[in-house]
């Protein structure tokens, strides 16, 4: 399978958005570039490029938290994708959440409105 993303149009990363494939719950949102998007297309597992790292990063790699990819959604400008994924291990936020989007605005700022789902200073310690 051969799909063209423009990456150029961004400098070389694009948007991607992992959505929970049953639910449709938003669980994080992270950067591909073309070598990141190839690796996930032929491993079937969503894989990141760290910008602060310069580097690959497969989701789940060091946690045990993959995400299989069940669909992949592109947008009409070729330069955002919507990875439709199975979260594997409980959460898919380095904070302990089981999404990154676990905060509101509010008249009196941020509010936490889920819990964490697993100890995360356990799980990043490895």
């Amino acid at each position: 399978m051969s799909v063209k993303l423009d990456f150029e149009k961004c400098g070389g990363l694009i948007p991607a958005i992992a959505q929970d494939h049953k639910t449709n719950e938003i669980l994080m949102m992270a950067y591909i570039n073309e070598d990141s998007w190839q690796e996930t297309l032929k491993s079937g597992y969503a894989t990141y490029y760290s910008r602060s790292r310069q580097q690959l990063w497969k989701k789940g790699e060091s946690s045990g938290h993959l995400q299989v990819i069940k669909d992949i959604l592109v947008d009409c400008d070729l330069d955002t994708v919507i990875f439709k994924i199975e979260q594997l291990g409980p959460g898919a936020c380095h904070t302990g959440h089981r999404s990154c989007f676990y905060r509101k605005v509010t008249e009196n700022g941020l509010v936490e409105t889920e819990e964490t789902v697993f100890d995360a200073g356990k799980v990043y310690s490895k």
